[in-house]
């Protein structure tokens, strides 16, 4: 399937689960929208923590991406959405034209999902997209660089690499900077303060076998997090797991 027309799909409801696993080779991005009070400052904060937050493109009038795919429709054409207000989700939701309004600034930001294929290209199966699961995803400790008030913790998500493989995982990835590029850490996930590996704070858990290895990267959940911190009266992003599957091919994104 194109991403036109996974896209179509989802405008017409008739796709709202997970994107992981859908249209190999394509860049995924993860989608931020905030009132334009809050808009440069958090351009400024993205910048600061581009591992964490890779901005793509930033949609600054009107709703429809005008990069990473001519003409899609930010408001429709993403499986779910949450609905923040005060830093609590109130809602999630499948179109958000109701919540729509002239000062909303749009943000897409790069997305571990994109460097699935050269993982599993690379004999790098992922246990979550055969098993047609939802990525795992942790809350941490890690600090991000405070910029205008912007401050708080990185999410990461977890893929369980075999041992032999876990040195070529960090290659393959690290040749995808926007998309976060190589983990962030490697194992001992009580290091970064995962406490309970099995039980992730979004998405869905996946076995860790004897023989692999936990790694974890940056994730674009993170924006999220941060807006729940900060308490922002405010924000719109995608619900996790839940992407805008773009028109570019990641190989244009290969550094």
């Amino acid at each position: 399937m194109s991403p036109q027309a996974l896209r179509e799909l989802i405008a017409q409801g008739k796709f709202d689960r997970p994107t992981s696993g859908e249209c190999p080779g394509y860049v995924q991005a993860n989608m931020v929208a905030l009132p334009r009070e809050y808009a440069k400052s958090f351009e400024k904060f993205a910048r600061a923590n581009a591992k964490a937050i890779p901005v793509l493109e930033v949609i600054d009038e009107g709703f429809t991406s005008k990069i990473m795919a001519k003409g899609a429709n930010i408001l429709t054409d993403i499986p779910r959405y949450n609905i923040l207000k005060n830093g609590v989700v109130v809602e999630e939701v499948t179109d958000i034209t109701p919540y729509y309004q002239e000062d909303l600034v749009f943000f897409l930001i790069g997305c571990s999902f994109s460097f699935e294929n050269a993982l599993i290209q690379n004999g790098m199966p992922l246990r979550y997209v055969d098993e047609k699961k939802n990525v795992s995803m942790y809350r941490t400790n890690i600090k991000l660089n405070e910029v205008d008030g912007f401050s708080g913790e990185m999410v990461v998500s977890m893929r369980p690499i075999k041992k032999e493989k876990v040195a070529d995982a960090c290659v393959v990835t690290s040749h995808f900077p926007r998309m976060h590029g190589s983990p962030i850490h490697v194992g001992y996930p009580e290091m970064i303060g995962v406490k309970d590996i099995a039980n992730p704070d979004y998405g869905d858990s996946v076995l860790i076998k004897e023989d692999e290895i936990p790694l974890f990267w940056p994730c674009g959940v993170t924006p999220q997090n941060v807006i729940t911190k900060m308490k922002l009266p405010f924000a719109i992003t995608h619900a996790p797991g839940h992407m805008f599957v773009s028109d570019v091919k990641d190989s244009e994104y290969y550094e």
